[in-house]
Formats: C-alpha cells, sequence, structure tokens
C-alpha cells in the first residue's frame, strides 16, 4: 500500500512487528521515567539532610 506522499506503509506482518517495538519502547521509557523521579528523589532527600 502506498500513500499520498509515495511512502510505502507497513503490511499487516509488519504492523505486529512495530506494535511490539512501539510497546517494548514505551515500556522501557515508562520504567526509566520511575527510576529517574526515584533517583531524583533521593537526591533531594540527601541534600536536604
Amino acid at each position: 500500500m502506498v500513500s499520498g506522499r509515495g511512502i510505502r506503509m507497513a503490511t499487516d506482518g509488519n504492523m505486529k512487528s512495530a506494535n511490539e517495538t512501539y510497546h517494548g519502547f514505551v515500556g522501557v521509557m515508562k520504567w526509566g521515567t520511575i527510576a529517574s523521579v526515584a533517583v531524583a528523589a533521593i537526591v533531594v532527600l540527601l541534600i536536604a539532610s
């Protein structure tokens, strides 16, 4: 399938792979954000004491 700009869109088989990659990326970003907030909180507590 070709879009209006001539860029090939993902086929059904490629969409499964793309979704897995996207969900993996979002998972890493979520846990990275949580870890960063935890480390920042610890640093603030250490500086404040």
